[in-house]
């Protein structure tokens, strides 16, 4: 068996912490490669959301004397790709996924977690979709956009209370759907939430299901809720509940399609050494980019944070992956339980809370290579995509940006200090 050497991994920061996951050694046999690849082949032959798999690949160039506040940076929009990689000075410098330019409202991570998703809420004529999220959620602000361009009605319920301003992704998810604010102390019971408000969307003679009902390798009697569902004889209000943050199996298939992309030979390849950085919020991305990366057989490893809740996440995940797709390889082929590891990050940041010397550090990035990053996520994978290349040359990082640049407007509101000092 031929297993993956550790010269290769993501490093994902999530909206705490720096989390870094390993693949374990399991990486599926030789043999089974081919398999493996048909499986994926054919997960991936359904309809999508967005257009295309792709997006702009940038280099950034990174020069340093001292530390993180010393780098200065420059953009390459078009540089070499495949092969062409290995050939390239050794300059440091790092690549950028641009998922952040895939739609002007919604962050790249939110359009492929509702990839897969989408599709199937016009083929099953949903009429209305239900989900959660904070007060500034992107991913109420993503599904509500998504939604509407569709012709859906969105029904997005915010933790806490109104603004006094509506702005960023708030103001978003308020354009866009109709909001409701929702105590605390209710939403802690956010299944509980979903399914009373659903109800009540869905009137006496409509229908509720769950994202997870409605995808492959549903029982005989779930499926006969779809085929309902589908029936233009059922003219009652069609509800499906989203989950906080799309965290659902399904959301992984958008994932597989962006690594099976990204492993074409004129891009990243099947064999080149990379360190892929990634920021994350729930965890959801990192599973599915490691998942896809290790049915593909792909020499790619990541890291993850230890939080005891990604943990679960991603033993929720990978055993609703395997429960709803049972024919996949994964299941013979791979330990997933072991596939892996969490670890702490180096220096932990607190969500919710600008650091000092972050704003500015944002302004000193769009400035230089015209890349918006926000404090919350996107900066934090871009340090530690620049503190990579200045110690490893052998290997190809590559950071996924996925986006975040409306995020600022509501941290300028309740952080105004931070934005005044600019």
């Amino acid at each position: 068996m031929k297993v993956v050497q550790r010269s290769t991994f993501f490093a994902v920061t999530t909206k705490s912490n720096l989390h870094h996951f390993h693949s374990s050694s399991q990486r599926v046999p030789i043999s089974s490669e081919h398999e493996s690849r048909e499986f994926v082949s054919r997960l991936l032959d359904r309809k999508w959301g967005l257009q295309s798999p792709a997006s702009p690949i940038q280099e950034i160039g990174v020069s340093s004397d001292k530390g993180i506040e010393k780098f200065s940076f420059s953009n390459n929009t078009r540089p070499h790709l495949g092969d062409e990689m290995l050939k390239r000075n050794q300059d440091s410098s790092f690549y950028i996924l641009r998922d952040d330019l895939l739609h002007p409202l919604v962050n790249g991570n939110k359009a492929r977690k509702l990839d897969a998703l989408l599709p199937l809420l016009e083929d099953y004529k949903f009429t209305d979709v239900v989900t959660c999220g904070g007060c500034q959620s992107a991913h109420t602000a993503a599904v509500a956009v998504s939604c509407a361009e569709r012709g859906l009605r969105s029904h997005l319920l915010l933790r806490g209370e109104q603004p006094e301003v509506l702005t960023g992704y708030n103001l978003v998810s308020t354009m866009y759907g109709n909001v409701q604010y929702v105590p605390r102390s209710r939403y802690a019971n956010r299944e509980e939430m979903l399914r009373t408000y659903a109800d009540l969307v869905a009137g006496e003679d409509g229908s509720v299901l769950w994202a997870k009902d409605i995808v492959e390798g549903l029982e005989a009697v779930d499926v006969a809720k779809m085929d309902d569902l589908s029936s233009s004889k059922n003219s009652g209000r069609k509800v499906l509940i989203v989950n906080e943050g799309a965290g659902d199996a399904l959301a992984l298939l958008g994932m597989f399609r962006l690594v099976q992309y990204l492993s074409q030979d004129h891009l990243l390849g099947k064999t080149k050494p990379v360190r892929f950085v990634v920021d994350a919020g729930t965890g959801t991305t990192t599973v599915g980019l490691g998942v896809a990366a290790m049915c593909l057989g792909l020499p790619w490893e990541i890291n993850a944070d230890t939080l005891e809740n990604y943990k679960r996440h991603e033993d929720r995940l990978i055993t609703e992956f395997t429960r709803q797709f049972p024919a996949s390889v994964l299941c013979s082929g791979l330990d997933m339980n072991h596939m892996i590891k969490w670890v702490n990050r180096q220096h932990p940041r607190k969500f919710g809370k600008v650091l000092e010397g972050e704003v500015e550090m944002c302004q000193k990035i769009a400035q230089e290579t015209g890349v918006l990053v926000d404090p919350m996520y996107t900066l934090a994978a871009w340090e530690i995509a620049a503190e990579l290349v200045q110690d490893e040359k052998s290997s190809i990082v590559v950071m996924l940006h996925t986006g975040g640049a409306l995020g600022m407007f509501g941290l300028a509101q309740r952080y105004k200090p931070c934005f005044t000092r600019l």
